[in-house]
């Protein structure tokens, strides 16, 4: 089969998406959107059959690196390819190796994501890279079945949490684009208590615009008395569903506010028909030392392992990122000015 680089038009693009075994969220048109307004460019490269039909293609996000280095070329939870196929596979990278150095980068980052064990990336002219994106291990639930199911994977002390949430009249609700500004309120009272970073207001503002009234997001909260107390904001796609955005007051907090919105976040992916939900980042150690150590750090992801591990789910590690250099040069000062901005932080 002969396959032909092409551009495909968002509509298609997503047409392809929504189709792929591997869709994933952040492969839609939507956050290549979401991105561009805040200094990435997007730009999507895809196979196509004799009669012109998508068989393979990646969303690739384009930003400025630091101190003039050129710029870099990421694929986040991507590419969609056929990983067996190395044929496909090849020809893809090539193609995105064109795509990126015409828009000046001087490697291509790509973090294929889950359930690729096996899969040697080496073999396509790929490096391991050590700084990730998105989070290289997570906790993703079973959602299948009915509620006492899903319910009955969960531990005993989540379980009475979620039951807390409601008889201590916590009110669910789903948040309109009026009710953004009540989450970003959140965010920022999480971020700083728990002293981690926030996008700017905007942001969650664009996000809700592009997913929600398409059916793909939910803004949900849980009040009191008045005062929001917790809220979430989850994303679906075909049979997976994301946690991406979670934040809680600290009034109240015997209400188990937290409890309540998440719980109603696996409820409405489930009726959106999702079988998967992935709770997005956990420290990156050995299910073994997570249980270990979870009690006694509070640093990073380590803050909210301890919330995440009682919902029932399986610890799994994604492929992590691997780089593709063009500029070895620029790439070993890229690399070490990485070193540099984290020994700052």
């Amino acid at each position: 089969m002969t396959l032909h680089p092409l551009a495909p038009d968002p509509a298609a693009w997503d047409d392809f998406v929504v189709a792929h075994p591997r869709a994933h969220i952040l492969q839609l048109s939507a956050w290549g959107a979401l991105k561009a307004a805040f200094g990435w460019t997007p730009v999507r490269v895809a196979l196509a059959d004799e009669a012109g039909a998508l068989v393979a293609g990646a969303q690739m996000l384009l930003r400025p690196l630091p101190a003039r280095l050129g710029r870099l070329a990421y694929v986040p939870c991507g590419p969609l390819v056929d990983w067996a196929d190395a044929a496909q596979v090849r020809a893809l990278l090539e193609a995105l190796d064109s795509e990126a150095r015409r828009h000046g980068a001087i490697l291509l980052k790509i973090e294929p994501g889950l359930g690729l064990d096996g899969v040697d990336f080496v073999r396509f002219g790929l490096h391991r890279s050590p700084q990730t994106v998105q989070p290289p291990r997570t906790i993703v639930l079973d959602i299948s079945g009915d509620e006492e199911t899903i319910l009955a994977r969960m531990n005993q002390g989540t379980r009475r949490n979620i039951r807390k949430s409601t008889k201590f009249e916590v009110a669910i609700r789903y948040g309109t684009r009026d009710d953004v500004p009540r989450f970003n309120a959140l965010l920022a009272e999480t971020g700083a208590r728990d002293e981690f970073g926030v996008h700017a207001p905007d942001y969650y503002q664009r996000a809700y615009d592009l997913f929600a009234p398409a059916g793909r997001a939910a803004l949900i909260l849980g009040s009191y008395g008045g005062q929001d107390l917790a809220g979430v904001m989850v994303f679906r796609l075909g049979e997976g569903a994301w946690y991406f955005y979670g934040a809680s007051s600290d009034r109240e907090r015997q209400r188990m506010a937290s409890y309540g919105v998440q719980w109603e976040g696996i409820r409405w992916a489930k009726a959106g028909g999702a079988h998967w939900y992935d709770l997005y980042g956990v420290p990156d150690a050995e299910p073994d030392d997570l249980e270990a150590q979870f009690e006694s750090r509070s640093d990073g992801l380590w803050g909210v392992y301890r919330f995440k591990r009682g919902w029932g789910g399986q610890v799994v590690r994604g492929a992590g990122a691997w780089d593709r250099v063009y500029n070895p040069a620029l790439y070993a000062l890229y690399r070490l000015v990485v070193r540099l901005l984290r020994r700052a932080e």
